[in-house]
């Protein structure tokens, strides 16, 4: 019992640090981003100062579903890529575990640590895949079937992706199991955002 408390305490503590720790840096990183979606796709706002620029974002911000959405999602995948890459420290060797973080014990010196990585990889996909879904639900196949099996591709390429730039850059250290357990947090956000669409539907 106790040892299932502790874990209960450390995957929230874990969570809500990696909330807390790059809030504003990735609201302002979304706010940036949505500049350059504007730019990209509304030109015929641009070069007219940054009062305009301004106006423009906040009235899209206003009015535009879609808009929303996409900047929820680029603050989404922000503050995982801050958990994942921006915040990591380089690493002599990033295959170094290529085989490790499996389970929710490891060996540090002779002694067994609780670690909440494994579960963490799964809950930070979750709501990443979901939103993903939420965002672009007009071009996604029908049917839950086809639903799961494009959120767990979302995740399964966006963690390999993070993974490989990991590995290029030496932050932190190439593991399988990271993509794995990704992978499964990523079909588990298509389950929670079927079901909730569901819900929706009847009411």
């Amino acid at each position: 019992m106790k040892e299932t408390i502790d874990l209960l305490g450390k995957i929230i503590t874990n969570i809500l640090t990696a909330l807390y720790e790059p809030f504003g840096f990735s609201l302002l990183l979304s706010f940036l981003a949505m500049f350059f979606y504007l730019y990209a796709y509304e030109p015929s706002a641009a070069g007219k100062g940054w009062k305009s620029a301004i106006v423009t974002w906040y009235q899209k911000f206003k009015e535009s579903v879609f808009f929303r959405r996409l900047f929820f999602l680029a603050f989404v995948t922000s503050l995982i890529l801050f958990r994942t890459l921006l915040n990591r420290q380089l690493w002599m060797n990033p295959l170094s575990n290529v085989m490790g973080g499996w389970g929710i014990w490891e060996t540090v010196n002779g002694e067994q640590k609780l670690t909440t990585e494994c579960i963490e990889n799964v809950i930070m996909m979750m709501p990443f895949s979901a939103i993903v879904m939420w965002t672009f639900e007009e071009k996604m196949e029908k049917g839950w079937k086809k639903k799961l099996w494009q959120s767990g591709k979302i995740a399964f390429i966006f963690s390999v992706s993070i993974e490989m730039l990991q590995l290029l850059l030496r932050l932190g250290t190439f593991q399988l199991s990271d993509i794995f357990y990704n992978t499964v947090g990523g079909v588990l956000g298509g389950v929670c955002y079927c079901g909730i669409m569901k819900v929706r539907k009847r009411l």
